[in-house]
């Protein structure tokens, strides 16, 4: 999608793909990726997620990579939390202590950037993205994190061909973004119920959410 897209979504408050609460997926499965607490976590296309607050609680250093300036704003505003903010090319970061959201592309990012990440968190990245731009990404998270960085992806399939996010990314296309470069391990997968916000709106019945651990090898 154009940055212009996102921008405009975030300025109308079209956020219909942010979660209100901490993700059950993260809480449930975070465990079981072989980290230390100390570990830093990159989270791309981040948004205003409260994962991020989960996360850091836990011990985690964060780095978060998001587009709008809105999002960052509003993040540490609703978290009751201020953060120093310091204006730069191509990054602005906003940063209260170890916590850091870098605003703009995640396509800027350079491996000296996050070369301290041992961990990713992609609950709305990959499916925020359409068909002919998720092998950019991949290739670029794989480029520019080191070796034996594990990634907890979750996606979301269903039938259709939606015209903006969150789009369908089937374990199918999972296994052919990543298994090049990782090991891919299938954790969990759930059916939205007919009564989940998202497949309420879109109409869908048969929805599901998959949860892997990838580890870079």
């Amino acid at each position: 999608m154009e940055h212009e897209f996102w921008h405009r979504r975030w300025a109308n408050k079209e956020i219909g793909f942010h979660e209100g609460s901490v993700n059950e997926y993260l809480y449930k499965h975070w465990p079981e990726l072989s980290s230390k607490t100390t570990d830093t976590v990159l989270v791309p296309l981040c948004g205003k997620a409260h994962d991020l607050w989960w996360l850091h609680d836990r011990g985690h250093p964060i780095i978060g990579v998001e587009l709008s300036e809105i999002a960052c704003k509003d993040f540490f505003e609703e978290g009751g939390e201020k953060a120093k903010v310091h204006p730069g090319e191509p990054f602005t970061t906003f940063k209260n202590g170890d916590l850091e959201i870098w605003c703009g592309d995640f396509f800027q990012l350079v491996p000296e950037d996050v070369a301290r990440v041992r961990l990713v968190y992609d609950r709305a990245a990959l499916i925020a993205l359409p068909p002919e731009t998720r092998p950019k990404y991949v290739e670029h998270l794989t480029a520019v994190t080191p070796d034996s960085t594990q990634i907890l992806l979750i996606t979301l399939d269903y039938e259709g061909s939606p015209t903006s996010p969150p789009f369908n990314v089937s374990n199918d296309e999972v296994h052919e973004l990543y298994a090049d470069d990782y090991l891919i391990e299938h954790i969990h997968t759930q059916t939205l119920a007919n009564d989940h916000p998202f497949a309420k709106r879109k109409g869908l019945t048969g929805a599901t959410e998959s949860v892997f651990r990838l580890t870079k090898v």
